[in-house]
């Protein structure tokens, strides 16, 4: 899983502005995605999902991607497809 640790701000107010208008590496990763799952959930499920996810310090997407990554991984050579 692909840690990602949530930024603080600068405490140059101008420079932190400014900076929400430079292409970050996650735009690099969403754009490497490009394909969409959406699922039905209750809002209980939801919040966990969001709380585990913000315990863990990485984003929804990113650990969701994991976990299917983990429980489908790609098939190995004699996998009946």
């Amino acid at each position: 899983m692909s840690r990602r640790d949530f930024v603080a701000r600068p405490n140059d107010a101008e420079r932190w502005i400014k900076a929400a208008d430079t292409p970050s590496a996650r735009d690099d990763v969403a754009n490497a995605y490009s394909a969409r799952l959406t699922i039905d959930v209750t809002p209980e499920l939801r919040g966990r999902i969001k709380v585990a996810a913000f315990r863990r310090g990485v984003t929804v997407a990113d650990m969701l991607r994991d976990l299917l990554a983990r429980e489908f991984p790609p098939p190995t050579e004699g996998d009946a497809p």
